[in-house]
């Protein structure tokens, strides 16, 4: 009779953990392939914890770094990866002029440099990107399964603050180029 309590009790527990905790932040990825380009739009799905605020609003630089792979699954050996490409978005608040500078790179080019008043205008600049032409379709095979993979972390990685996802999180997406 015990035995048949402890599953219960084990089942309620797990009906009762929300499903938050089971999602934890993720990265939401949709590619497109149009005009010779493999288009793709990320999103960060993670709200600023008061650590990440309280570290930019230091004036400490805070760069958010995305990894993305251009990748073919591979049944009987390692998925190839077809190119990689590295966007950066730093942000660094002036405490002077309450004002965010933020910049974003695209495999160490600056792509695009901007100067906001507002947190959550400098949150989205941060977080979410559009159609970022980061791949050549000329790489890929008509007909053939891809996949491409975001992973996202901050640095400085060694500071006092609490990361809120100090060790990575990914985001996937699937698609088939047809032509």
């Amino acid at each position: 009779m015990s035995r048949v309590r402890l599953w219960a009790a084990m089942a309620l527990l797990l009906l009762l953990i929300p499903a938050a905790l089971w999602a934890g932040p993720g990265i939401q990825v949709t590619p497109l392939a149009r005009d010779g380009r493999v288009l793709v739009t990320f999103r960060l799905n993670d709200e600023f914890g008061e650590d990440l605020r309280s570290a930019i609003h230091s004036g400490m630089p805070i760069t958010f770094v995305y990894d993305i792979e251009l990748k073919r699954s591979s049944a009987m050996w390692l998925d190839r990866t077809i190119a990689a490409a590295t966007v950066m978005a730093t942000v660094r608040y002036d405490n002077l002029t309450r004002r965010y500078h933020v910049t974003l790179k695209e495999d160490g080019r600056i792509e695009r440099a901007d100067t906001v008043d507002r947190e959550d205008a400098a949150r989205e600049m941060l977080t979410s990107f559009d159609k970022l032409p980061l791949f050549n379709t000329g790489l890929l095979e008509r007909n053939a399964e891809y996949y491409l993979r975001v992973r996202a972390h901050t640095m400085p990685r060694n500071a006092a603050f609490v990361w809120p996802w100090e060790r990575g999180i990914a985001g996937l997406a699937k698609f088939t180029f047809i032509q």
